[in-house]
This record gives C-alpha cells, structure tokens and sequence, in this order.
C-alpha cells in the first residue's frame, strides 16, 4: 500500500463503553468513535454513560450513535444528552431519509451483502457501512463478527462515501483494505478482549494496520 493511499484510511472504532477504550481510540487517531443504543448488543450503553464519555472525547474523533429500527424518540431521547455527529441506522432508507431530515444529522446506512448484485443503489443518505449479511438465527442485524467476499467490492462506484465493516481485525484488516479498495473501515469485535470489551492494544494495531504501508 502507498504511503498516499494508507495515510487516506479512516477508522471507526464502534462499541465503546469505557474511558480506557475510548482514551485508546483516540490516542491511536481513530477518526470515529462509535457508541451503540441497541439494547440487544453486547456494546449496548446508556445516554447518560454515553454522555460522560462525550465530554470526554471533547472533539478530538466525530461520535456515531447506532440504532436499530429506532423510533424518534429513542434518537431524540439519546440526543438531549449525547451531541452525535453522525447517526448509523439499521433501517429502510425511505425511514432513514427521514430520520435524517428530523433531527438535521448526517445518516449512515447499514447495509450487509454477500455477493456484488446486493450493492446498495443511491438513496439519498450521507454514507453507507457495508458489511455481512446476518445469519438468519441472528439476534442483532449488525456486529456479530462475520467477513464476507470483500473482493465483490473492488471497483464498485459507490453512490456516497462508505465504511467497510464485519469481521475486521488486526491480522486482516489490510487485505480487506486492499481487497474491497476501501478508504474507510470500521471495527468493533474485532478489537475485543470478550464481547463488548474493548482491548486498547488490539484498538492501537488496528488502527496502525488499517494505515501500514
């Protein structure tokens, strides 16, 4: 990978729940920190937890807050107390689009696949995370650890700006890199001690192998 292309890599570190994760997301230049309201994850956190840990990102990464199928006050009951920067929506994209004029935030769309013809087409939202589909006994759409064919990915023309997600750790982030031709990843087990326990070692060599040359 060039030195170019790998200082243009952004990170989303997702599911953080404590101080020590989040002081290593940042302290790594993780791009995005991400903060999970879905009561079903194992990274599931609270407003007000979330809250003290915004003051203390204090700017230095954007926060993603995750919701799945959420109704409007689930999001507006999360923002009276968290500031988010970006919304990350397990939904239609009709919902999602007006999810996004409700609250004026910018949307990202969750979407798994698992061969090229499920690529999402342009849907009017500010970006997309791809990831696997779920297996069909799946409690949760999202975040249960599974790598797809990332090849299908190479040389799509992505409607708006993306995240490549599931399965990503360490010891393959760079292949998936290179692989999907992806300039954006997004990791959450993958930098897990246990579920929904963050790792700041792991968090620090994602986030080097995401941007190796």
């Amino acid at each position: 990978m060039s030195e170019d292309r790998a200082s243009r890599i952004k990170v989303k570190i997702c599911g953080i729940r404590d101080e020590a994760a989040l002081d290593a997301a940042v302290d790594a230049g993780a791009d995005w920190i991400g903060f999970v309201f879905f009561p079903r994850s194992p990274r599931f956190i609270t407003a007000p937890e979330a809250a003290v840990l915004h003051r203390r990102l204090d700017g230095k990464a954007s926060a993603v807050g995750l919701f799945v199928e959420p109704e409007e006050g689930d999001i507006e009951r999360v923002l009276q107390q968290v500031p988010l920067d970006i919304l990350q929506l397990y939904t239609a994209p009709e919902r999602a689009r007006y999810l996004r004029e409700r609250f004026r935030r910018p949307v990202w769309l969750a979407h798994g696949v698992s061969r090229r013809d499920q690529l999402p087409a342009a849907h009017g939202l500010d970006g997309l995370v791809i990831e696997s589909r779920p297996p069909d006994d799946a409690s949760r759409p999202g975040g249960n650890g599974l790598a797809f064919d990332w090849s299908i990915l190479r040389g799509w023309q992505a409607p708006t700006p993306w995240l490549l997600a599931g399965g990503l750790t360490p010891a393959n982030v760079r292949e998936a890199i290179e692989l999907s031709g992806t300039s954006a990843v997004d990791v959450s087990s993958g930098v897990e001690s246990s579920p929904g326990c963050k790792d700041p070692a792991l968090i620090h060599r994602f986030v080097r192998s995401a941007r190796a040359d």
